[in-house]
């Protein structure tokens, strides 16, 4: 029996873009104008962030966040 893998998660898939990025995590804190420990202890799972948050670090690294329709 095979077990069906989650799809990952708005975090997840901020925390790939977050490392995948050649921003430093200080250049996207100060850019996104959150504090640096913060994403910090976001990019190594210890909290999670605010949805504004989230949008804040999205726009720094060029993406956009979208609902998924059909759901």
């Amino acid at each position: 029996m095979s077990k069906s893998k989650k799809p990952p998660t708005l975090a997840d898939e901020l925390r790939s873009a977050i490392t995948a990025s050649d921003l430093t995590l200080y250049r996207i804190a100060k850019d996104a104008g959150i504090h640096y420990a913060s994403l910090l202890r976001f990019v190594a799972k210890e909290r999670d962030l605010r949805l504004e948050s989230a949008g804040a670090i999205a726009a720094v690294l060029g993406l956009h966040l979208a609902p998924i329709r059909g759901r």
